[in-house]
C-alpha cells in the first residue's frame, strides 16, 4: 500500500512540475519575443530609451507599422472634424507619397484603411510616444526640421478642406488642438 501511495505522490510531482515548466517556458519565450521587438524598434526607428519603447508595444506599434505612423499627424488632423473631405485624402496621400511610400505597399494599405474609418484614438497617442522617443536620438536641427516638416503638412491637410471664402479659418478649433498636441510632442522629447 505505502508503495502505491509513493508511486502516486511521485507521479502528482511530475505532473505539477512538468505544468509548471511549461508555464516557465511559455513565459520565457514571451520575454524573447518581447526583447527580440524591442530591439527591432530600436532598429527601425533608433529609438533607445526603454519606457518609450515598451510604452510602444503597449500600444501595438511594430516596426512594420513605423513607417506608416509618420503618417499619423496628417491623419488625425483629417479626421478632426469627423469625416475626411476629398482635399484631405488628396493632401495626405500627397504627403505619402513624398515620404516614398507606393501604392499597394503594407504602409500604403494601412493608410487607405485609416482614410476609410478613423482610426483609433490609441494611434495618436502612439505617435506621441514615438515622436518624444525619437526626438531624444535626434540632433536638434534634425528634430526641428522633422518638427516643420510634420506640422507644415499636416496644416496643409487642415487648410485643404479650408474656411469659408476667405473669411474664417480654414484651419478649424479641433484641427488646431490636434496641431497643438503634436507641437508639445516635439517640446517633450527634447534631450
Amino acid at each position: 500500500m505505502d508503495e502505491i501511495l509513493i508511486r502516486q505522490a511521485s507521479r502528482l510531482e511530475d505532473e505539477f512540475f512538468a505544468k509548471q515548466d511549461a508555464v516557465l517556458i511559455e513565459q520565457r519565450k514571451k520575454l524573447l519575443a518581447m526583447e527580440r521587438t524591442q530591439a527591432a524598434l530600436t532598429a527601425v526607428s533608433g529609438i533607445q530609451n526603454e519606457a518609450v519603447l515598451k510604452k510602444l508595444m503597449e500600444l501595438n506599434i511594430y516596426p512594420d507599422l513605423l513607417a506608416t505612423l509618420i503618417l499619423v499627424p496628417l491623419v488625425e488632423v483629417a479626421w478632426a472634424d469627423g469625416e475626411i473631405q476629398d482635399n484631405e485624402r488628396k493632401a495626405i496621400l500627397a504627403g505619402a507619397s513624398k515620404i516614398g511610400m507606393k501604392q499597394g505597399s503594407v504602409d500604403y494599405t494601412i493608410l487607405e484603411e485609416w482614410l476609410k474609418q478613423s482610426p483609433p484614438k490609441s494611434l495618436l497617442t502612439a505617435w506621441i510616444h514615438y515622436i518624444e522617443g525619437l526626438c531624444e536620438s535626434l540632433a536638434p536641427v534634425e528634430r526641428e526640421n522633422l518638427k516643420q516638416n510634420l506640422l507644415d503638412q499636416a496644416r496643409s491637410v487642415a487648410e485643404s478642406a479650408g474656411g469659408f471664402l476667405g473669411l474664417v479659418s480654414p484651419i478649424s478649433s479641433k484641427e488646431k488642438a490636434i496641431l497643438d498636441q503634436m507641437t508639445a510632442a516635439f517640446a517633450k522629447g527634447k534631450a
